[in-house]
């Protein structure tokens, strides 16, 4: 058979140099394929370099992130630490400071006795006690109605509802100094009342009336929706369940939220200095009279020279605070228990 010869080329009738070329065309092959197979390999080897790498670097990088954020954490927990005990630190020298001074002074004619030669701290005893009571007396009726009307009768997510919870918010972040201007202008020169313990009192109670109407909402709020629809449903009224069920479950953060705005209106100072008079030598006849209060006492020895008796006066404000707190966090627990044991 005839091989096929390209046109203008003599066949080549030499069989060694066929084989010749059939053998490098073959072994062309060979390395061709060879050099595909190391390319492939490389790029593979290259391929999973670079994929141990990234997850190297996302490992590096987790690992980075975890420790910045557990020495974020440390070292934001050794500051509140640090910032607690200085907070005590400065707390137990305020109270170790007055107590040195104050203690060893305290006697019955401070206590008990009648203002003379030496001063005492009965007038502002019973100046406290009626500044208390007529606070209290109005501020307690307004405050407990107003957080009632909030939280039973008002959409708690209306715009008037936000508005007054931010009212009440900012009367309760205002100097108590200008509580006290407003009740010089308005009560001792506008209405005339001079100088007296009911236009403190009154003054003293718009002062509280922001804290009680937040916590009384804030524990009626608490009370779970489940008791009122119970009560719903056997027949009650909205009137009656408020009553009968909302107040009662609610009565821990209430009862707290008073005796907490009593303790405010003992320890209150700048608003009486503008409001009562600060009569630290009489006994007050009446709420219309002018009178002091065991604030005002420690104000006025301090100023006055009676360095001692103002430290043994501090001390006393300091129980009675002291005590009025821990009196809230008592009832508290009792009203709470209480609750627990009738659910």
């Amino acid at each position: 058979m005839a091989k096929n010869v390209p046109p203008n080329q003599p066949p080549d009738d030499n069989p060694e140099r066929s084989y010749d070329q059939s053998s490098k065309r073959s072994a062309g092959r060979t390395a061709d394929q060879s050099s595909d197979q190391t390319y492939d390999q490389s790029y593979d080897q290259s391929s999973d370099q670079s994929f141990v790498k990234r997850v190297l670097a996302t490992l590096l990088r987790f690992r980075d992130a975890r420790h910045r954020q557990v020495f974020l954490y440390q070292a934001l927990k050794i500051a509140a630490q640090g910032a607690l005990v200085i907070t005590l630190i400065a707390l137990l020298a305020v109270v170790i400071f007055i107590l040195v001074r104050g203690v060893q002074h305290i006697n019955g004619q401070l206590l008990f006795g009648d203002y003379g030669k030496y001063p005492s701290i009965k007038p502002a005893f019973v100046g406290t006690l009626y500044l208390v009571l007529i606070s209290i007396a109005v501020a307690a009726p307004i405050g407990i109605g107003s957080a009632i009307f909030l939280s039973e009768y008002m959409n708690t997510t209306s715009r008037l509802v936000r508005v007054i919870r931010i009212a009440t918010e900012t009367l309760a972040g205002i100097p108590s100094i200008v509580y006290g201007i407003f009740g010089y202008l308005v009560f001792v020169v506008a209405f005339g009342f001079n100088y007296s313990l009911l236009g403190g009192g009154i003054t003293l109670s718009i002062m509280i009336l922001p804290v009680i109407v937040r916590s009384t909402e804030e524990a009626l709020l608490a009370v779970p929706r489940s008791l009122r629809e119970g009560s719903f449903a056997l027949g009650a009224s909205k009137v009656r369940t408020i009553f009968s069920v909302v107040l009662p479950c609610a009565a821990n953060g209430i009862v707290t939220s008073l005796v907490l705005a009593i303790g405010r209106v003992i320890s209150e100072s700048a608003v009486l200095i503008l409001t009562i008079g600060m009569v630290t030598d009489k006994m007050p006849g009446n709420i219309t009279a002018p009178g002091t209060s065991l604030a005002l006492d420690v104000y006025y020895f301090a100023s006055h020279g009676f360095p001692n008796e103002a430290a043994a006066t501090g001390v006393v404000l300091l129980v009675v605070v002291v005590s009025i707190n821990l009196l809230a966090t008592v009832l508290g627990r009792v009203y709470g228990k209480g609750e627990l044991a009738d659910g």
